[in-house]
């Protein structure tokens, strides 16, 4: 699941190449919205909503797209070969030819795709607390909401959008390092001085690596995570091997990273350590870099 950083990198590149040209190709391949033409019609912006993408365009209508786990949106000049995946794989085109440059966005195996009144975008997007990087940020009311169920697990509490928005598997584990405390403590039992910090720490990172193509908590050259995608290597603060889990029900991929010295609170243990190869994809530590086309 993409962190709301990249989400933000995709809607500026988004913006950049089409916000106030005219669509020359509007190509919706879903059955839902085949005969949707937005050919003609003026792109007014591109702006990201936590992990959401909203492409507003002329006529009072909405283009919402979500990344989910595969999902892309690339970004091609004239003649330039589409190389995100098979033709099958696309879900939208959107192009203006007659921008200078011309410039094609095609979104790729992105698992939300509708189209709204603009007017109507809270249906899509309304259930989102404060988002980390856009106007509406409040860290109070993100604060309140992170404690408005002080039993929770405070892993599980960042990831709830509807607590605040743009936090992925990442920046959880990299928050409950920085913050000394498991993914599993109780967001309740957090010390009150670390409780505080959270939304402005959060907010921090996020704002840190929002134009860096690599995404880096540590500041430090070829170290670029503290302790996401790093199992069962040194912990950069003490030596000790940083371990993984899956947190949650199961029903969403969670891999969650945590030093056992480093972080006090409640945790999994040895024998019930998460490793089902589905999450390879996830724990690499490559999974800091982010696409930049």
């Amino acid at each position: 699941m993409p962190e709301g950083d990249t989400v933000w990198q995709t809607a500026k590149r988004l913006h950049t190449a089409l916000a106030g040209e005219v669509l020359t190709l509007s190509d919706f391949r879903v059955p839902k919205y085949a005969t949707v033409d937005l050919t003609g019609r003026t792109v007014l912006e591109v702006t990201p909503r936590g992990k959401h993408l909203l492409t507003r365009v002329e006529g009072g209508l909405t283009v919402h797209t979500h990344l989910g786990m595969e999902g892309s949106w690339k970004v091609y000049a004239a003649q330039q070969r589409w190389t995100g995946g098979p033709a099958h794989q696309i879900r939208v085109v959107l192009a203006a030819a007659d921008a200078r440059p011309a410039r094609t966005a095609v979104g790729y195996r992105l698992p939300v795709l509708d189209l709204l009144r603009t007017t109507e975008e809270d249906r899509a997007v309304g259930y989102l607390g404060p988002d980390l990087l856009g106007p509406d940020w409040s860290p109070d009311r993100a604060l309140a909401n992170l404690l408005a169920d002080p039993a929770r697990a405070l892993g599980e509490a960042l990831l709830d959008q509807r607590n605040l928005a743009g936090i992925g598997n990442v920046y959880k584990s990299e928050l409950c390092f920085l913050l000394r405390a498991t993914p599993w403590l109780p967001i309740g039992a957090l010390p009150a001085e670390h409780t505080t910090q959270l939304p402005v720490l959060a907010k921090r990172l996020l704002e840190a690596n929002r134009d860096r193509p690599i995404r880096s908590t540590t500041g430090r050259h070829g170290q670029d995570l503290f302790v996401y995608g790093r199992a069962n290597r040194p912990c950069l603060r003490c030596t000790t091997p940083i371990r993984l889990a899956n947190q949650g029900d199961g029903s969403r991929e969670r891999p969650t990273y945590w030093c056992p010295n480093c972080q006090a609170g409640p945790a999994p243990s040895l024998a019930t350590r998460h490793s089902a190869p589905h999450t390879a994809r996830e724990t690499r530590p490559s999974a800091s870099r982010r696409t930049t086309n």
